[in-house]
């Protein structure tokens, strides 16, 4: 069956391939973030080695700098690989020793929910930074801080419950 309908299917499915070139671009963002990573470790060294009167709350903000550009990178890493893996191509990983553990049951669900508590933990740092240093910003800084960080942790409950009401759905049987 030949049909124009079937063509257009065709095109439909196969454009799920355009989406390739972003996740090579988010790898791209990755070695950005690994380079940003080294560049702030030699930062703390030199610090470290330098400057024998460096502070704990120096050493403990650069650390969580350091975090924070791993939970990046992390949430970089779950889109790449879960984002590929859903929405282009099955990824061909079977046997391998390295296949991580939560790409076996990713799908779009699975996969909000995990960046959104990527985002949460990414949030926490941010925040975390800012209440060590708070003497240095402004109230108001602080607050809006701690109310996004709240927006984020409703909004990741919300999708949490959106998707375990869906999944109580699906998985219902029917009378």
């Amino acid at each position: 069956m030949n049909s124009p309908v079937k063509s257009l299917e065709t095109v439909i499915f196969a454009s799920r391939w355009i989406q390739a070139p972003l996740y090579v671009g988010l790898i791209i963002a990755q070695v950005v973030y690994c380079w940003l990573f080294m560049v702030e470790l030699g930062h703390l060294v030199h610090n470290a080695i330098d400057a024998a009167h460096i502070s704990e709350t120096d050493v403990m903000l650069a650390v969580l700098g350091l975090i924070d550009v791993v939970m990046i990178a992390n949430l970089l890493i779950m889109v790449i690989v879960g984002g590929y893996e859903t929405f282009v191509s099955r990824l061909d990983l079977e046997g391998h020793p390295d296949q991580p553990e939560w790409l076996s049951h990713v799908n779009a669900g699975v996969l909000k929910i995990k960046l959104s508590t990527a985002i949460i933990g990414i949030s926490s740092i941010h925040l975390l930074k800012s209440f060590i240093s708070a003497g240095s910003l402004p109230e108001k800084t602080l607050l809006w801080q701690s109310v996004i960080h709240a927006l984020f942790l409703v909004s990741a409950l919300a999708i949490a419950l959106i998707d375990r009401v869906m999944t109580s759905a699906q998985n219902k049987p029917d009378h």
